[in-house]
């Protein structure tokens, strides 16, 4: 399992777009991923879960991915939440 802190660096915060955007590529890793903020924990792969957290530019989350491709998750989910 790994665990990493980010920062949302999505100029609009995560809206409904980059919401769905984000579940897609978490959606393509066979490893749990969950987004921490505060005391909610989520799957990263739900649309519903993900829209509850409210997130926003500068706001920071904990990525969490369990599995056989948890480091090629971890990279791609932190990728786009950091825009990059």
């Amino acid at each position: 399992m790994i665990r990493k802190p980010v920062t949302v660096k999505i100029s609009n915060g995560l809206e409904v777009r980059p919401i769905a955007m984000l579940v897609q590529v978490a959606s393509q890793f066979e490893s749990e991923i969950h987004i921490e903020s505060g005391s909610r924990k989520v799957n990263a792969k739900s649309i519903m879960g993900m829209m509850t957290l409210g997130l926003d530019t500068g706001d920071e989350v904990i990525i969490t991915a369990n599995g056989i491709d948890e480091e090629l998750a971890m990279e791609k989910v932190e990728e786009y939440l950091s825009n990059k």
